[in-house]
C-alpha cells in the first residue's frame, strides 16, 4: 500500500519586503504547499507580490488568521512578538525571521505562546542550512578559536536594529552550536557610520572552556564577505558562506613523519532558505525535522543567540 500523501499546507507570508518576497517565491513553487496570501502594510507592495506569485493580498495580518496553518513572519523585529503571538495563540505555526525578537521579554512571549498552544516556532537562522556549514559539521571536534567576518554593502533595510542583531547574530548562532561551553567574558566595540545605529562592530567572546571567538560584522563595506574560520587541535577549517565553499588543513602522521594535508570538502550548492523552509514544513507534517543532522533553530536557541547579541551590544 502506498503512503498516504500529505494534504497541502496553507501558508501566508506576513511582510513581503526584500526578504519576505523570497519566502513567497519559495512557497509558491513547492509541492505540497498552498501559498494562500501575502500581507504587507504597503498595499501596492502586497498586490505586486500577490500578482507575481498567484495568491491573495492583504494589508492587515488579522485577515489571514483563519485562513492558514503556517506563516513566515518577515516584519520589522520590533513587531515579531506582538504579531507572532497572535498566530501562535491560534495554533498557527510560525517561522519568524531572525532575530527572534528585540528583547528577551519579547522572545519569551513567543516561546510561551508556542508551548501553550503546541504550535511550532522556528527562528530564521538560515545559515545553519548553508551547505558549506553542513559540510564542516562532521569534522568539528574541539574548536579553540573562531574568526568570523560578515560584511555587507549598505542597503536601506533592517535599519531598525543594529548590525549586531542584523548580521553578527548569524555567526553568534553558529558559534553557539559548535562551542557548547558557556560564555565567560565579552569585549566589544561598535560605531554608527551611515545610520544612527551601530553599523560596524567587533566582539571578542571567551568561553568557559577557553575557546575564543573574534567576530566582525559590518553593513557599510564595499564588498560582501561571509566567512567563518576555526581552529582545533591539528585542524584549520574555513567556511565561505557566500561562495558555498569549505576547506580543511590537517596535521597528520605520514610515512616520513608529520605532514599537512589540504582538503576541499564536498559541498552541494543549494539555497539555504529553501532548505530551511522545507524543514519547517516537514516539522509541521511530523517528519524528521533535520537535514544531515542540522536542525531548525528553536525558540530557545533563538533566544540564546539574542541574549549573547544583547550582551555584546550592552558592552559597547
Amino acid at each position: 500500500m502506498s503512503a498516504k500523501p500529505f494534504a497541502p499546507v496553507d501558508v501566508a507570508v506576513v511582510g513581503v519586503g526584500a526578504l519576505g518576497e523570497h519566502h513567497a517565491r519559495l512557497y509558491s513553487g513547492m509541492p505540497g504547499v498552498h501559498l494562500t496570501a501575502v500581507v504587507d502594510i504597503k498595499e501596492d507592495r502586497a498586490n505586486k507580490i500577490s500578482t507575481q506569485y498567484g495568491c491573495a493580498a492583504f494589508s492587515d495580518y488579522h485577515q489571514v488568521l483563519d485562513k492558514v496553518e503556517a506563516v513566515s513572519l518577515a516584519v520589522p523585529t520590533r513587531n515579531h512578538a506582538a504579531i507572532g503571538r497572535e498566530f501562535l495563540e491560534r495554533g498557527i505555526h510560525v517561522l519568524v525571521e531572525k532575530p527572534i525578537a528585540d528583547s528577551l521579554k519579547s522572545a519569551d512571549i513567543l516561546i510561551n505562546a508556542s508551548e501553550r498552544k503546541g504550535a511550532l516556532l522556528h527562528v530564521g537562522h538560515s545559515e545553519r542550512f548553508n551547505p558549506a556549514f553542513q559540510a564542516v559539521r562532521p569534522f568539528v571536534i574541539q574548536p579553540q578559536f573562531f574568526e568570523a567576518h560578515r560584511l555587507g554593502i549598505f542597503v536601506p533595510r533592517s535599519l531598525d536594529i543594529d548590525v549586531v542583531l542584523d548580521l553578527m547574530i548569524h555567526d553568534l548562532d553558529l558559534i553557539l552550536q559548535l562551542s557548547r561551553s558557556g560564555v565567560k567574558e565579552i569585549r566589544s566595540v561598535g560605531i554608527p557610520v551611515l545610520t544612527s545605529r551601530i553599523d560596524i562592530a567587533n566582539a571578542r567572546v571567551e568561553f568557559v572552556d577557553g575557546c575564543v571567538a573574534n567576530i566582525t560584522s559590518s553593513r557599510v563595506s564595499n564588498e560582501k564577505v561571509r566567512k567563518l574560520r576555526f581552529f582545533q587541535p591539528h585542524d584549520y577549517i574555513s567556511v565561505d558562506f557566500h561562495h558555498q565553499q569549505a576547506s580543511m588543513y590537517s596535521l597528520i602522521d605520514g610515512p616520513s613523519g608529520k605532514q599537512i594535508i589540504q582538503r576541499k570538502l564536498d559541498v552541494r550548492p543549494c539555497e539555504p532558505l529553501r532548505v530551511e523552509i522545507e524543514v519547517f514544513l516537514d516539522s509541521i507534517r511530523n517528519k524528521p525535522a533535520s537535514v544531515d543532522g542540522v536542525r531548525p533553530c528553536t525558540g530557545e536557541e533563538g533566544k540564546e543567540a539574542l541574549s549573547l547579541a544583547l550582551e555584546i551590544l550592552g558592552r559597547m
